[in-house]
């Protein structure tokens, strides 16, 4: 009996000890501070003293546990985005009891790590994502990855992009307030009208201006926001983050948009990039020569560089207001051209599916014509298959229709025609659909906490990719399937940080009562395992 006793002992001994050794521990200290961009003093929220937040590394299966000190006056929080985790742990204040981190306190987050690859962190307080409260999380899968699939790479580098102002959000937002067009540099003139009124004719030009009045949007506003610096692992264009390589090895490239308003075009001039994730989950490779990549999202691809050479990592922001980049590069110092940046995008009525006289010379839209360069392969939705067939092919049992609007003359943003609409309340374990609909002239970003959405992108259900954020195009659709599995409340916004803050925000709340069409109701894992890939990549 002593000796069985002992064998337990010695079971619950070793048992804590695997528990312990796969803990990973952070300590975050969030504060605000004077930074140095291109040797300018900046004000700024820093993490640990930097800014970016420090990259986060961790190993699927780890335990994190991540001690945030909010050194600040105010209330502060971290949103750990795309990763799948209790809702308590979501880290929003007002949803699942969690109220923020007081000034002066210490809040520790802890949760399983359930999935491998590229995701990000952020304040959900205070816009203090604008102010620099944002760094990048790097998870490693725990299976291996085939040595010569398509999935495999020899060194890799983050590469996370931002926006930053002088002005404090804060001032931003209260200047947007007052007048929705204080950032727009570049509105529409009485030379303009003329110029269009020679072009189109003068009756198509008048009806253009009455239907951009009537909408109260502006043609030349994509961004909302410019005097912006934009930045790139927190250096400027001038100050020019560089990843070295060796000629012929295969680098990843971990993309993160952590901008607050800022879409970005990128490309990589005489270097082809091999897509192979999009939101952290693996997709089956497709070269492209470009993407465009909307605040939230996140893509990895990997580039095989053949000559010793450097090579420009070119960010344009989507009103071409300014650019990012970064230097490939065999050693320290070596600097590529820097591309000429591409003509400014003009919305037209064309993008809200409406045919005028403007346009009819023009097939493409104002949000399609990225003025991608002729043969060059630019990355659609409609490219992403997801490496992994998906698991739950249930039909739907529902649809919920979400419509985006806004009045730029009061600069309110609204889900359904209200600002922070009432919840929308699933059964857990639940299969519907999600169908987005905007009808602004502005691109949206949509973002669902605590769950992983099916992109319906016209793969079949099976190889439909996973999202956590997609972009709803000025006048257009998009739907996703989701499976409502993770209990708790979930916020559900516009990721466009001023948007969300203005109206654009709601939550969906999964229940712990059992949707009729689940077979076991004890455990919807049964149905949706594997849903989210453990990166166990053998090609």
């Amino acid at each position: 009996m002593k000796l069985f006793f002992y064998l337990i002992l010695l079971l619950v001994q070793l048992s804590s000890f695997s528990a312990f050794a796969s803990s990973k521990i952070y300590d975050l200290e969030v504060k605000r501070n004077t930074i140095l961009l291109d040797e300018k003093e900046s004000k700024a929220i820093t993490v640990n003293g930097t800014l970016p937040a420090p990259t986060l590394y961790f190993k699927e299966g780890d335990e994190a546990e991540i001690r945030v000190k909010n050194s600040m006056t105010e209330v502060t929080s971290i949103h750990w985005h795309g990763i799948l985790l209790p809702g308590n742990m979501d880290g929003v204040p007002g949803l699942n009891g969690f109220a923020g981190i007081p000034a002066g306190e210490t809040f520790t987050y802890r949760f399983k790590i359930h999935q491998a690859g590229t995701y990000w962190y952020h304040s959900h307080s205070n816009l203090q994502e604008q102010d620099g409260l944002y760094g990048a999380i790097v998870v490693e899968p725990k299976g291996k990855v085939a040595l010569k699939s398509d999935h495999s790479f020899d060194r890799e580098y983050v590469i996370l992009l931002s926006d930053f102002s002088e002005e404090s959000a804060k001032e931003i937002f209260q200047n947007l307030k007052l007048d929705s067009g204080y950032y727009n540099y570049n509105k529409r003139t009485l030379g303009t009208f003329f110029g269009d009124a020679k072009k189109y004719g003068f009756l198509a030009t008048v009806k253009d201006r009455i239907s951009w009045g009537q909408m109260r949007m502006d043609a030349t506003d994509l961004s909302d926001v410019s005097k912006y610096s934009f930045l790139i692992n927190g250096k400027t264009p001038q100050e020019n983050f560089t990843g070295i390589f060796k000629k012929n090895e295969r680098i990843k490239l971990r993309f993160v948009n952590a901008s607050a308003m800022t879409f970005y075009d990128i490309a990589i001039p005489n270097l082809k990039m091999k897509l192979v994730e999009a939101d952290g989950q693996p997709v089956k490779s497709v070269m492209i020569d470009e993407f465009r990549i909307a605040p939230a999202e996140t893509y990895d691809v990997i580039v095989e560089p053949k000559e010793n050479k450097a090579y420009t990592i070119m960010a344009e922001s989507l009103d071409r207001t300014g650019y990012a980049r970064a230097t490939l590069a065999p050693t320290l110092g070596m600097e590529a051209e820097i591309p000429q940046m591409r003509p400014r995008a003009i919305l037209t009525m064309a993008d809200m599916g409406n045919e005028m006289g403007m346009e009819e010379e023009s097939a493409k839209t104002g949000w399609d014509d990225a003025g991608t360069l002729e043969g060059n392969k630019a990355l659609k939705y409609s490219d992403l298959i997801s490496l992994k067939p998906q698991t739950d092919l249930r039909q739907e049992t529902r649809e919920i229709e979400l419509r985006f609007g806004g009045n730029m003359n009061r600069y309110v943003w609204t889900i359904n025609g209200e600002k922070f609409p009432a919840p929308i309340h699933l059964k857990y374990g639940e299969r519907l659909r999600l169908k987005f609909v905007n009808d602004t002239m502005m691109a949206h970003p949509i973002h669902l906490h605590g769950m992983f959405m099916q992109l319906e992108n016209g793969q079949p259900l099976k190889s439909m990719p996973n999202k956590h954020t997609v972009i709803v195009a000025p006048g257009k659709i998009i739907s996703t399937l989701l499976t409502a599995d993770e209990e708790g409340e979930w916020a559900f916004h516009c990721h466009l940080l001023y948007h969300m803050s203005a109206g654009m925000m709601g939550s969906v709340t999964v229940s712990k009562e059992v949707a009729e069409d689940v077979p076991n109701a004890e455990n919807v894992s049964d149905i949706v395992a594997d849903k989210i890939v453990s990166q166990e990549i053998n090609e």
